[in-house]
């Protein structure tokens, strides 16, 4: 586990974190309860969650893990529910739950495709629903949806998946309008390639550097790590970014600005 950065307090904060049994989500979780923050964990792996909530318990915070398939509008309202009786507020969301596969217009049918909008999209559009009265009745708050690169470019094979991203993008942008006269601030973040099971991590134990050769070419010349997405995500959720919101911040390892060339002059 890293430690959080000392400026940076949640404390006396309540946040959920979807997608929070692993990778970014679960670094999420642990960096706001290192920073003084009660966490409800969503996820549909209890063990998992479990796991989460042992962490943050030993940090001396209070966390509760509720089993939830975020593309059930029921579990969603369940999940609210219960970090309210939990907690009695809501100051933070992450909407970081999601998924993704093969999806190229050649090959995907239209339920595959609703699909994929039902895990990325559909959940973030009615979780910021819920918090909104929860959220204004704290005093304010911050949402944080956890987008993609390819919410911000694409690439061949995530027709779908990159379409879902660009639309958490947009539905960022237009929450921030609606919500910021009641002191909610919506931003996106943007990870690019990270050490996680979507990324490319196959095993509890594997080892980051196996990936790095595919990322030999991007200006930060390996893959990202968890918690350097969490901590992205940890700057937006405090009082530090209290002017900030309707933005996208992108912790990709420089892969939007370009790719090294060896080719040009002086490389």
């Amino acid at each position: 586990m890293n430690n959080v950065p000392a400026m940076f307090s949640l404390q006396g904060k309540v946040a959920i974190v979807t997608g929070a049994g692993k990778g970014i989500g679960r670094a999420c979780a642990l960096a706001f309860a290192q920073a003084g923050a009660d966490v409800a964990l969503a996820a549909r792996t209890q063990s998992d969650l479990d796991d989460v909530a042992a962490e943050i318990r030993a940090l001396g915070k209070r966390a509760i893990a509720v089993s939830c398939d975020v593309s059930d509008e029921k579990a969603l309202d369940q999940l609210v529910a219960a970090t309210l009786a939990e907690f009695g507020k809501i100051h933070i969301l992450v909407n970081n739950a999601g998924g993704s596969g093969p999806n190229d217009p050649n090959h995907t049918s239209r339920d595959e495709f609703n699909e994929v909008l039902t895990w990325n999209v559909t959940p973030a559009f009615l979780l910021i629903q819920k918090v909104v009265g929860p959220m204004r009745d704290s005093g304010g708050g911050s949402i944080i949806n956890i987008s993609s690169i390819d919410g911000l470019q694409s690439k061949n094979g995530l027709s779908a998946y990159s379409s879902t991203k660009w639309a958490v993008r947009g539905l960022t942008k237009s929450a921030a309008i609606e919500l910021g006269k009641y002191g909610i601030r919506v931003n996106s973040v943007h990870p690019g390639g990270i050490f996680t099971v979507m990324g490319g991590k196959m095993t509890e134990d594997a080892d980051p550097a196996s990936m790095d050769p595919f990322y030999s070419h991007h200006p930060i010349p390996r893959v990202g790590l968890p918690h350097e997405v969490a901590y992205v995500t940890l700057f937006l959720a405090t009082d530090e970014a209290s002017y900030s919101t309707g933005s996208e911040f992108i912790a990709d390892g420089g892969w939007n600005a370009g790719m090294y060339q060896d080719m040009m002059p002086n490389s």
